[in-house]
């Protein structure tokens, strides 16, 4: 298992390149980050940065495009919120045109963070 303070820093600077409009999942940064079995602890860390606005937590959903993290945001929809103000339709918790926004950080991102 990954080292957790170093490893939510890791998470942190790919989180930041997520570009507006778009979203990716927990288990998508972990497995760009070489740890595949690290979903929660990419959760984690999101749940960690909430004071940091730098990072948008709000882009990470879980890996069907559930905002399933929505209850560690301040307010009842903030997440909700945060994504349709960027564009992104969701309903009932689920972003629609899910694969259409994916952004995939292996795919999108040098291999070398």
């Amino acid at each position: 298992m990954p080292k957790s303070e170093n490893f939510f820093e890791k998470v942190y600077e790919v989180a930041k390149k997520i570009p507006f409009g778009r979203v990716t999942s927990y288990g998508a940064i972990a497995k760009y980050l070489g740890a595949a079995r690290s979903a929660r602890m990419v959760g984690w860390a999101m749940n960690a940065s909430h004071n940091n606005q730098e990072i948008p937590a709000h882009r990470v959903v879980n890996r069907k495009g559930l905002l399933t993290g929505k209850h560690h945001f301040d307010g009842t929809n903030l997440m909700q919120q945060l994504l349709e103000s960027e564009g992104i339709e969701v309903v009932e918790n689920q972003i629609q045109n899910f694969s259409a926004i994916f952004w995939d950080p292996f795919k999108e991102l040098p291999n070398n963070l």
